[in-house]
């Protein structure tokens, strides 16, 4: 048995479940409210194509770990992944650091975390806690994690669920959430983008004096 591929999926559906359905259940006994406002835009539009590929980003990161344990033909990994026991170790040790940023950013978003944007809707603007140093550390953490898990497994299917979600993660952030914010907090939202960055400290900082 590939016990990297067990360990893997074990640790796909326990962040999955945490990340997702025991944050909502917190937040609904909270506020009354789960968070959830799904996908955003008409269909084709760049705000849905994100949030369909980050489905199939999520899909595709429980599928690689469960193609790898049924040893399905066609899926092969990097050259030399596939007997890197220090690469698999460290993956394990990207995905667990991963998983304990996406709870921390999560928590500190409190009754403003939502899955989803609706844009009538007008949250609390966080920039305390790990949002003090990147504007987006759900999403940061969130990639961090796959990326660690997409490691672990070391085939094409989990890279291909790896840049599928970079690539969602792209879309909802810069053609829905940063519109949508800039919109409803203005300019305290454009100070915050011009003192922090996008996904990682000090990068994607926009210009002091630059419009939404």
């Amino acid at each position: 048995m590939n016990h990297w591929a067990l360990t893997a999926l074990a640790l796909f559906a326990v962040w999955a479940a945490t990340a997702f359905g025991v944050r909502a259940a917190v937040q609904r006994r909270r506020t009354g409210d789960a968070g959830f406002r799904g996908i955003s835009g008409p269909p084709g539009s760049a705000s849905w194509w994100a949030g369909i590929l980050f489905a199939l980003a999520l899909l595709g990161g429980a599928a690689a770990p469960a193609a790898a344990l049924a040893a399905m033909p066609g899926l092969p990994g990097p050259a030399g992944a596939a007997d890197s026991t220090g690469l698999r170790g460290a993956g394990l040790a990207v995905a667990l650091a991963g998983m304990a940023a996406t709870l921390a950013a999560q928590s500190a978003m409190g009754a403003s975390w939502r899955v989803g944007v609706d844009a009538a809707e007008r949250t609390e603007l966080v920039t305390s806690g790990l949002f003090a140093y990147v504007r987006n550390p759900v999403f940061t953490a969130m990639t961090v994690t796959a990326a660690g898990l997409a490691m672990m497994v070391a085939n094409a299917l989990a890279v291909i669920a790896w840049l599928t979600l970079v690539l969602a993660v792209e879309l909802q952030v810069r053609v829905v959430e940063e519109p949508y914010l800039a919109r409803v907090h203005g300019r305290a939202y454009l100070d915050y983008t011009a003192r922090t960055g996008r996904f990682v400290p000090g990068i994607g900082r926009r210009a002091r004096g630059a419009g939404a």
